[in-house]
Protein backbone atom coordinates (compact mmCIF):
# COMPACT_ATOMS: atom_id res chain seq x y z
CA UNK A 1 0.00 0.00 0.00
CA UNK A 2 1.26 3.40 -0.72
CA UNK A 3 2.58 5.99 2.08
CA UNK A 4 -0.11 8.60 3.36
CA UNK A 5 0.51 11.83 4.59
CA UNK A 6 -0.28 12.26 8.19
CA UNK A 7 0.30 15.26 10.90
CA UNK A 8 0.76 14.33 14.38
CA UNK A 9 -0.25 16.72 16.96
CA UNK A 10 0.80 16.29 20.34
CA UNK A 11 0.90 18.48 23.74
CA UNK A 12 3.29 18.19 26.77
CA UNK A 13 2.94 19.74 30.43
CA UNK A 14 4.41 23.25 30.57
CA UNK A 15 6.56 22.50 32.35
CA UNK A 16 8.61 20.20 29.89
CA UNK A 17 12.15 20.95 28.81
CA UNK A 18 13.75 20.86 25.64
CA UNK A 19 15.26 18.37 25.93
CA UNK A 20 12.39 16.44 27.64
CA UNK A 21 10.25 17.29 23.71
CA UNK A 22 13.58 16.36 22.20
CA UNK A 23 13.50 12.93 23.91
CA UNK A 24 10.19 12.31 22.97
CA UNK A 25 10.59 12.89 18.92
CA UNK A 26 13.67 10.98 19.12
CA UNK A 27 11.64 8.08 20.51
CA UNK A 28 8.79 9.04 18.06
CA UNK A 29 11.61 8.90 15.23
CA UNK A 30 12.48 5.87 16.30
CA UNK A 31 9.25 4.37 15.78
CA UNK A 32 8.70 6.10 12.39
CA UNK A 33 11.81 4.81 11.19
CA UNK A 34 11.38 0.88 12.23
CA UNK A 35 8.28 0.80 10.52
CA UNK A 36 9.11 2.46 7.64
CA UNK A 37 7.90 5.83 7.46
CA UNK A 38 9.52 9.31 7.43
CA UNK A 39 9.27 12.41 9.25
CA UNK A 40 9.00 15.02 6.38
CA UNK A 41 9.01 17.79 9.39
CA UNK A 42 8.74 18.98 13.01
CA UNK A 43 7.42 21.41 14.65
CA UNK A 44 7.60 23.00 18.18
CA UNK A 45 5.17 25.39 18.25
CA UNK A 46 5.98 26.09 22.13
CA UNK A 47 3.81 26.67 25.12
CA UNK A 48 0.04 28.02 24.53
CA UNK A 49 -3.06 27.86 26.14
CA UNK A 50 -5.13 25.25 26.21
CA UNK A 51 -8.83 25.54 25.19
CA UNK A 52 -9.99 24.21 28.07
CA UNK A 53 -8.15 22.56 31.05
CA UNK A 54 -7.00 19.27 30.58
CA UNK A 55 -6.36 17.65 33.78
CA UNK A 56 -4.71 20.15 35.68
CA UNK A 57 -3.04 21.90 33.33
CA UNK A 58 -3.88 25.38 31.29
CA UNK A 59 -1.57 25.44 29.59
CA UNK A 60 1.11 22.91 26.57
CA UNK A 61 3.87 22.13 24.61
CA UNK A 62 2.40 21.54 21.19
CA UNK A 63 4.41 19.95 18.78
CA UNK A 64 3.49 19.00 14.90
CA UNK A 65 5.07 16.40 12.96
CA UNK A 66 4.21 15.39 9.45
CA UNK A 67 4.79 11.98 9.15
CA UNK A 68 4.81 9.83 5.20
CA UNK A 69 3.76 6.33 6.20
CA UNK A 70 1.25 3.30 6.23
CA UNK A 71 -1.54 3.02 8.74
CA UNK A 72 -0.30 0.31 10.43
CA UNK A 73 2.59 2.89 11.69
CA UNK A 74 -0.09 5.39 12.98
CA UNK A 75 -2.00 2.97 14.79
CA UNK A 76 1.74 2.12 16.17
CA UNK A 77 2.20 5.88 17.12
CA UNK A 78 -1.36 6.45 18.46
CA UNK A 79 -0.83 3.18 20.99
CA UNK A 80 2.59 4.16 22.39
CA UNK A 81 1.50 7.95 22.83
CA UNK A 82 -1.81 6.79 24.61
CA UNK A 83 0.69 5.09 27.48
CA UNK A 84 2.95 8.05 27.58
CA UNK A 85 2.45 9.59 30.56
CA UNK A 86 4.37 12.80 29.60
CA UNK A 87 1.56 13.36 26.62
CA UNK A 88 -1.25 15.54 27.88
CA UNK A 89 -2.99 14.95 24.07
CA UNK A 90 -2.48 13.73 20.71
CA UNK A 91 -4.50 14.03 17.71
CA UNK A 92 -3.58 11.68 14.28
CA UNK A 93 -4.98 13.41 10.82
CA UNK A 94 -4.64 12.00 7.54
CA UNK A 95 -4.04 15.32 5.23
CA UNK A 96 -3.15 13.79 1.71
CA UNK A 97 -6.73 13.30 1.10
CA UNK A 98 -7.21 17.44 1.37
CA UNK A 99 -4.21 17.78 -0.45
CA UNK A 100 -5.62 15.61 -3.45
CA UNK A 101 -8.79 17.43 -3.90
CA UNK A 102 -7.03 20.89 -3.99
CA UNK A 103 -4.79 19.78 -6.43
CA UNK A 104 -7.72 18.30 -8.56
CA UNK A 105 -9.70 21.42 -7.87
CA UNK A 106 -6.55 23.85 -9.27
CA UNK A 107 -6.21 21.81 -12.39
CA UNK A 108 -9.62 21.91 -13.13
CA UNK A 109 -9.94 25.44 -12.50
CA UNK A 110 -6.67 25.92 -14.53
CA UNK A 111 -8.04 23.89 -17.34
CA UNK A 112 -11.29 25.75 -17.45
CA UNK A 113 -9.50 29.21 -17.78
CA UNK A 114 -7.60 27.96 -20.92
CA UNK A 115 -9.70 26.64 -22.03
CA UNK A 116 -11.87 30.00 -21.98
CA UNK A 117 -8.62 31.94 -23.24
CA UNK A 118 -8.49 29.75 -26.13
CA UNK A 119 -12.04 30.04 -26.99
CA UNK A 120 -11.39 33.78 -27.02
CA UNK A 121 -8.77 33.95 -28.91
CA UNK A 122 -6.13 34.43 -26.87
CA UNK A 123 -3.31 32.13 -25.71
CA UNK A 124 -4.01 29.68 -23.18
CA UNK A 125 -1.72 30.77 -20.41
CA UNK A 126 -1.35 34.31 -19.59
CA UNK A 127 1.19 36.85 -20.86
CA UNK A 128 3.31 38.91 -18.48
CA UNK A 129 1.84 42.53 -18.42
CA UNK A 130 -1.41 41.18 -19.31
CA UNK A 131 -4.59 42.21 -16.94
CA UNK A 132 -4.37 43.50 -13.80
CA UNK A 133 -0.99 43.23 -11.80
CA UNK A 134 -0.78 42.54 -7.97
CA UNK A 135 0.66 46.19 -7.25
CA UNK A 136 -2.27 47.80 -8.70
CA UNK A 137 -5.25 45.24 -6.85
CA UNK A 138 -3.34 46.73 -3.77
CA UNK A 139 -3.16 50.27 -4.50
CA UNK A 140 -6.97 50.04 -5.38
CA UNK A 141 -8.29 48.71 -2.29
CA UNK A 142 -8.81 51.64 0.71
CA UNK A 143 -11.33 49.21 2.29
CA UNK A 144 -8.63 49.89 5.23
CA UNK A 145 -7.36 53.37 4.76
CA UNK A 146 -7.56 55.51 7.30
CA UNK A 147 -10.38 57.77 6.79
CA UNK A 148 -8.79 61.08 5.83
CA UNK A 149 -10.37 64.32 7.38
Amino acid sequence: MADRQYELVYILPPDTTEQQVADLHEQVGQVVSRMHGQIEKNENWGRRRLAYEIGHHKEGVYVLDVINGSGELMKELDRRLKVMDQVIRHMVVRVDEEKKVIDRTRTKRQSESERRRVKRGLPPQRQPGEGRSQMDMDDDDDRFDAGEV
